[in-house]
This record gives structure tokens, C-alpha cells and sequence, in this order.
């Protein structure tokens, strides 16, 4: 064979690959032939690492290469969501995506650099992540019909926390407020310990906290849980009702999932999310998270899109009867 002819043919072949519909990853061999990026836009040592590590760690077992959760915190989750966005669609960056910049942020805050249906690709919701309603002892409250009783006879004084604005904590009494049709008084701090203290020390009514931040409290009998926000009961708290049970259609989910970046092909997919279903669903991790609080739920990336949807509508609706802006 000529040099000339050799060179052709090579040339051919590197088109070939590069206009493979399964993409440059399997063009270039099977997926995954690499270490994958996982980027967590959250600080170390948070709910996210909690959920995040042992999954990478399981899926890369199945996957045969290793999963490496990298921290890109910053805007609310907005950073590391905007570096998987401009990343190349070959199933080595991958993002664990979370419910604040995924649909409360594109809802809530200005100048966002990616769009969260165009941008991403679904794999699949890992965990819902209810957050508790609590009220301190003293506060006659055992229930959220008699909540709403209470904050009906006292407009705008009944007072809740938050771990700041546009946080889950936040929204989640910006729509008990909506939902109820009652007026209630916003007191925004920085993290959930000073929510907590000022729970305890009689300085606020209630709030909307994480499970983990309050569980230790409510087993002291130091703060009472009267609700969680998810649709489904807690399985570490079944006795517990949902706020959905008294205000139809309530749901705040602090979700956390895999995405990819956006024109991910379908074959990747369909492999990461085999992985990453399995990882969450391993007795060792699954009992562990539900004994935090989470739920676990291993969606297909169909279910994950379309829970993407419902999200944004939901939010986008809190924010034009709010009319809440961040940034």
C-alpha cells in the first residue's frame, strides 16, 4: 500500500470515528476507558460528600475505572453546574446535581450561564432529601392544620428560620405561607447550627430544617417534628406526616442525582446510570442514607427529566407569586 493511500484510509477512519452517533467515547474504545470526574458544587463534608463518595466509590467497582468527586463549590451550586455544562458530552465529567441549581436557581437567581434542560443530561435522581418541619415545645403546635391555625390568629408574628434566602429552608415556608394562606415572618441565617440555637434558645417559632441538623434535637424532646416536606413519608420517621397530607401538591425536595453534560449519548447513559442505580441501591449504602433521612430512589433517566420538569414548574410558580430574586 502507497504512503499516499495509507494516509487516506487513516484519515477516513478518523472521520468515521469522529461522526460515531454513540459519540468520541465509544469511537475511541469502550466507555469507560478512563478515570471519571464527578463534580460536587457543594463545600467538602456537607450532605453531598455524604452521599456523593461511597456512590463514586461503588459505581466505579462496577464500572471498572475510578470515580473521583471533585469540589467545585460556589453561587449557590452554580459553579460546578456551569463547569459539567461546558464540558465535552463523553461521559467523563459528570455532575451531582442537586435540586438548587438544577431548578430553584434558574428560577431564582439572575445571569445564569447554562439552561438546565439544554445543558444537562439526565442519569438519574440517587436520593430525595426531605427536609423536617419543627417547632420548639412551647409553641402550641402539634400538626400543621393547627400551625396554620395559629399563624392565622397572629399575622406576620409567627416567625421561622432558614439557612438563608432562597435556600430549601426558606422556600419551604415562603409556600407553607402561600399554600396555607397565612402571613409569616422570614428570619434568614447562615447555616442551620444558629437555626437551631435560636430554636432552642425561644428567639423563633419553627423552622424548615435538614434532618440530619435536627433529628439529634427532636429525639431529646428538645424540638417536636410535626411534617416532613417530601410527597412519601419519611422510612425513619413513618409515623410522621407529609405537609402534602394537609396542603395537597406541597413538595420540597433536596435531591441529588447524576447528570451529564448535555448531547450525552444514549448508550453512556444508559451505562452510567446501570452503574450509579446499583451503587444507591447496595444494602451498605442504601441503609446507611435512609438512616439519615434520605430516600432512596434510583430513577431511570426518563423518570429523572421528567421529576427535572415538575421542579422547575413548581418553583418557577413559588417565585412569580413571591416574586423572591437572588443575585
Amino acid at each position: 500500500m502507497s504512503e499516499i493511500t495509507r494516509r487516506t484510509l487513516l484519515a477516513a477512519m478518523g472521520g468515521l470515528a469522529a461522526t460515531s452517533p454513540f459519540g468520541p467515547a465509544f469511537a475511541q474504545g469502550e466507555f469507560p476507558n478512563r478515570p471519571i470526574r464527578l463534580i460536587n458544587p457543594w463545600t467538602p463534608g456537607g450532605p453531598a460528600d455524604t452521599v456523593g463518595r461511597p456512590v463514586a466509590q461503588k459505581a466505579s467497582e462496577s464500572l471498572g475505572q475510578p470515580v473521583v468527586m471533585e469540589n467545585r463549590p460556589g453561587a449557590n451550586g452554580t459553579i460546578g453546574a456551569t463547569f459539567v455544562a461546558r464540558a465535552a458530552p463523553d461521559g467523563y465529567t459528570l455532575f451531582f446535581s442537586h435540586v438548587g441549581p438544577i431548578a430553584i436557581s434558574p428560577n431564582f437567581a439572575s445571569g445564569l450561564q447554562f439552561d438546565p434542560i439544554r445543558d444537562f443530561t439526565p442519569i438519574t435522581q440517587l436520593v430525595s432529601g426531605p427536609i423536617v418541619l419543627v417547632v420548639r415545645p412551647d409553641v402550641p403546635a402539634r400538626s400543621v392544620p393547627e400551625l396554620l391555625e395559629l399563624a392565622k390568629r397572629q399575622p406576620g408574628q409567627l416567625s421561622y428560620g432558614s439557612v438563608g434566602p432562597a435556600s430549601t429552608t426558606h422556600l419551604a415556608g415562603e409556600m407553607l405561607a402561600l399554600m396555607g394562606k397565612v402571613q409569616l415572618l422570614h428570619v434568614p441565617y447562615q447555616g442551620a447550627a444558629p437555626v437551631i440555637t435560636d430554636l432552642l434558645g425561644g428567639r423563633i417559632h419553627f423552622a424548615f430544617i435538614n434532618f440530619s441538623a435536627a433529628i439529634a434535637q427532636a429525639q431529646a424532646g428538645k424540638l417536636h417534628v410535626i411534617a416532613v416536606s417530601t410527597p412519601r413519608r419519611s422510612v425513619k420517621l413513618p409515623d410522621v406526616p407529609t405537609v402534602a397530607e394537609t396542603l395537597p401538591g406541597f413538595e420540597v425536595n433536596s435531591w441529588y442525582g447524576i447528570m451529564g453534560p448535555g448531547g450525552l449519548p444514549r448508550p453512556i447513559v444508559d451505562k452510567l446510570h446501570q452503574a450509579f442505580a446499583a451503587a444507591i441501591r447496595s444494602p451498605e449504602i442504601s441503609s446507611a442514607l435512609e438512616a439519615q433521612g434520605f430516600g432512596i430512589e434510583a430513577t431511570t433517566p426518563d423518570q429523572y427529566a421528567q421529576k427535572i420538569r415538575d421542579d422547575l414548574r413548581r418553583w418557577g410558580e413559588l417565585q412569580r407569586a413571591t416574586n423572591i430574586r437572588i443575585g
